[in-house]
């Protein structure tokens, strides 16, 4: 099985590439949303640790936001309560896949958690900062004081770069990006 890591900067288009590659997807945000929707062991977690905003069940991503913006360090708590469960989901969901010729890890902080293994293939990103900044603001939540805090945890953008196998450009244009997608693939799977 070929595990490809999707990296690159927060609005950069990672998970709409991912998507591209046809194969099984993990997306560590999306479950993230689905831990606060469903799971009440973290819930009670989350409340423990930062009371005064994680308040009611299913947790609302607004609080979570809320209490990230008054106090950095309640990220850390946070990432502390949610990192274990998303890896256990993401052990699930390799394991699951096994038998597939590719499997694709769409995972904000792989580097940062160290989660990549020798032989994954890193794709990275590359896209320019405005379309990044336009693509951010069509965001439900989209806030640029999060975004800041949330950049603070993460590896520079260059390392990354220069940590990957591959860079695909996105210039935000679906035609050009599924293009550059399939030629990636090909080179992934023939060579």
């Amino acid at each position: 099985m070929i595990k490809i890591c999707i990296l690159g900067e927060i609005g950069s288009g990672k998970s709409f590439i991912a998507k591209q590659f046809g194969y099984p997807v993990f997306n560590a945000d999306n479950e993230v949303g689905k831990i606060y929707k469903r799971d009440k062991k973290c819930f009670t977690k989350l409340n423990k640790a930062v009371p005064k905003y994680i308040l009611s069940f299913p947790v609302n991503k607004k609080e979570i936001l809320k209490s990230i913006l008054s106090n950095q360090r309640n990220l850390k708590k946070i990432i502390k309560i949610i990192h274990p469960i998303v890896r256990t989901r993401m052990k699930k969901f390799i394991y699951k896949n096994r038998k597939k010729k590719i499997i694709v890890l769409d995972i904000p902080l792989l580097l940062e958690n160290k989660i990549e293994k020798k032989n994954d293939i890193l794709v990275f990103v590359d896209a320019k900062k405005k379309a990044i900044i336009k693509n951010l603001k069509k965001r439900k939540n989209y806030n640029l004081k999060t975004i800041k805090i949330l950049k603070k945890f993460q590896l520079s953008l260059n390392y990354k770069k220069k940590k990957s196998d591959f860079i695909i450009k996105n210039n935000f244009k679906k035609h050009t990006v599924k293009k550059s997608v399939r030629l990636l693939k090909k080179k992934i799977l023939y060579e």
